[in-house]
């Protein structure tokens, strides 16, 4: 049930994106009148539909293979490599009959919707729902530092209190600005109360993405257990919710981050208060699965009680530019992982539809549905843009080339260009869904 219910979210949302770019084709076309041949949410290969009516002097309808939409329009060069129409004289009606500024506009168009589609739906949330944020005071007993970042200056227990000079929004948000924005700089609240300010190296993210520290600071917690996975270590032992571990192999433990430390492939004598009895209990440690870089117990602590949320409430107008500000950030963040995606460890992680499916709740939330969907519009956006020639972007890479020399590349180039661009496009595709598939594979066996 969990599946069916991220896969109904992922096509409705990618229906409805797809939808919303083509219309931004098929408008900007009709407002210069271009005739539009076919309107199709999916891919109509080898002629196979599913579904298709006519209307006017366009088609509509649904393919069978999902991996995106199009719309055909007249007299241009795109993946229906139509040579036999562009054999013929141009129509007045045709996209390459059009002015160059017209073309660039209609190119253009989809984007231009993805872009407005994912402002508006991140006005819309925060209009809806508000925000949730946690302030610095809010994390009551501070973060646990990796190792990494204690070689900077940083100590179990510091409450962050500025990055770059400023409060925080959000402190939670500490470990993506740190990957994917500019930190120059935390200051930050030592147990015994000194205030300092740790400077960071520029290229904290990539120190960061090198040594698999993805979590510098986690919220501090005491050790006490409320989450046991079925059929894992800690539930063979005789481990339970609202154990409070006291020591493992003699080393005593306080908090959280200092008991999973001292889990190891080794078998474990932990000592634990449970209620008001003293208990040891043996386990052994084991991989739960392939991904885990370290042997587990298959316990956690969620620290429900120890950080303090608040809710802030949006007016109208006040989410417009709230709105606005999310759809920038999101961007940038988007942007800021292209860094790690030209090395060997970021073309691993490169993740097709499967990885986008997965990032979707297994229960059904609407809040969830809108936020992901605001952030895959706005991805999607960027990524049309990109200069490759089956993508709008190679489209109006040529255009605008046209529009600055004065000289428009012939159709050979063009039909040529797409082809070219249709094979990397399809090649990527391949490689990112077959990254998929392989980690499908791996994790079964």
């Amino acid at each position: 049930m969990e599946i069916l219910i991220k896969v109904a979210q992922f096509l409705l949302s990618l229906s409805l994106l797809i939808v919303l770019h083509e219309m931004g084709h098929y408008i900007a076309a009709r407002i210069f009148k271009t005739r539009v041949e076919k309107f199709y949410l999916f891919f109509d290969a080898w002629g196979k539909k599913l579904f298709s009516f006519k209307k006017g002097d366009t088609e509509y309808g649904i393919g069978w293979l999902p991996l995106g939409g199009y719309v055909k329009i007249s007299g241009m060069i795109d993946e229906s490599m139509d040579k036999e129409q562009m054999k013929q004289e141009p129509q007045p009606y045709e996209f390459r009959s059009k002015p160059a500024w017209q073309r660039l506009i209609i190119m253009l168009g989809g984007v231009t919707v993805n872009f407005i589609l994912g402002i508006l739906i991140y006005i819309m949330i925060v209009y809806v729902w508000g925000e949730k944020y946690v302030k610095p005071e809010g994390v009551s007993m501070g973060f646990s530092v990796s190792d990494t970042f204690k070689e900077y200056g940083f100590k179990d227990g510091d409450k962050i209190l500025k990055v770059n000079g400023v409060e925080p929004f959000n402190v939670l948000d500490i470990n993506k600005s740190l990957f994917l924005r500019t930190v120059n700089s935390i200051t930050v609240k030592h147990e015994d109360g000194k205030i300092e300010t740790v400077q960071l190296p520029e290229d904290i993210g990539k120190i960061m993405w090198k040594n698999g520290v993805m979590y510098p600071f986690e919220i501090r917690d005491y050790a006490v257990i409320d989450t046991i996975i079925p059929n894992s270590p800690a539930l063979k032992s005789g481990l339970k919710v609202g154990d409070k571990v006291l020591s493992v192999n003699g080393k005593k433990v306080v908090y959280w981050h200092e008991f999973t430390k001292l889990i190891d492939s080794t078998p474990a004598r932990i000592t634990l208060l449970r209620g008001i009895d003293t208990l040891a209990i043996n386990a052994q440690p084991k991989k739960l699965d392939k991904k885990a870089k370290k042997p587990q117990l298959g316990v956690n602590a969620f620290s429900i009680g120890v950080v303090v949320e608040e809710h802030k409430a949006y007016s109208f107008g006040a989410s417009i530019s709230r709105g606005n500000q999310i759809a920038i950030d999101k961007f940038k963040d988007f942007l800021g992982q292209f860094k790690y995606l030209f090395t060997k460890k970021g073309a691993g992680e490169l993740g097709g539809f499967i990885a986008i499916g997965k990032i979707f709740p297994s229960t059904w939330s609407w809040q969830a549905f809108w936020a992901i969907t605001a952030f895959l519009s706005i991805m999607l956006g960027f990524m049309n843009l990109l200069p490759i020639p089956a993508l709008d972007g190679g489209h109006a890479l040529f255009v605008v080339f046209e529009m600055l020399t004065g000289k428009k590349p012939s159709d050979k180039f063009l039909e040529y260009a797409q082809i070219v661009g249709f094979a990397i496009l399809m090649t990527l595709i391949l490689y990112a869904n077959g990254n998929d598939v392989y980690k499908l594979i791996k994790d079964l066996f």
